[in-house]
């Protein structure tokens, strides 16, 4: 379940850092979130709690285009079930 959602978490993340409407400090925290999320060697809680932290920082970003808002909020909702998995 939790590799599921972890792929396609980073599938999310992977079209915010691609897309050139996003800003650049959102891009580069969409692109470390996927890199956190994909290392292996650590519990997956731990990941997807570092994530959520991340993600929820920028998603208050008021420079934040509103697609890519909604797109946050979804992976932050996915990474949240996991946890309380």
């Amino acid at each position: 379940m939790s590799n599921e959602t972890f792929s396609e978490v980073s599938e999310i993340l992977k079209h915010i850092t691609e897309n050139p409407s996003v800003p650049r400090n959102i891009r580069r925290a969409a692109d470390e979130s996927n890199t956190f999320l994909n290392n292996k060697e650590e519990d997956e809680t731990i990941r997807a709690s570092a994530v959520i932290l991340i993600l929820d920082e920028i998603s208050n970003d008021p420079n934040i285009p509103i697609h890519a808002r909604t797109l946050i909020w979804e992976v932050l909702s996915k990474l949240e079930s996991i946890k309380t998995n």
